[in-house]
């Protein structure tokens, strides 16, 4: 990637970080797509947190883990004492897939299940988990997982 090139994506993270701190996430799913891509994908996986107010705006987006090639470790119970910390009413849990393929693994669905527990009953809602790909964007919630 070119200086260049390396610049116009952090232009981009920014603009699209603008955007929907001021919009509704769920209500333009093609800009959290978008942002999920600029934001996550890598050469490690990288599993982000967005916590969101009661009308769907991001209060924060948190990088909580950072793993290898093929893993990154995380803990339901640190994504959702963050999400109490921060007053948020939902989430979505993002994560990438160096290898390319945005499928999730037993791992993936396992966490995201005990994840969903602990906010169901805590009153939080789990909106989705999204898995980035080379090129593709992946939602549990889509493929009935969630």
């Amino acid at each position: 990637m070119t200086p260049q090139e390396q610049t116009v994506i952090l232009e981009a993270r920014d603009i699209l970080g603008r955007y929907l701190s001021q919009n509704p996430v769920i209500g333009s799913w093609q800009a959290l797509m978008d942002y999920c891509a600029l934001t996550v994908r890598g050469p490690i996986e990288r599993f982000h947190v967005l916590y969101l107010d009661r009308k769907n705006r991001i209060i924060a987006d948190e990088l909580l883990s950072i793993g290898t090639v093929d893993h990154v470790p995380v803990y339901p119970r640190e994504v959702i004492k963050r999400a109490l910390m921060l007053n948020a009413s939902a989430l979505i849990l993002i994560h990438n897939h160096p290898s390319g393929d945005p499928t999730p693994s037993e791992a993936d669905l396992s966490m995201t299940k005990e994840t969903q527990k602990g906010c169901k009953y805590l009153g939080l809602t789990l909106h989705d988990h999204i898995i980035v790909g080379a090129g593709t964007e992946l939602s549990l919630r889509a493929l009935a997982k969630l």
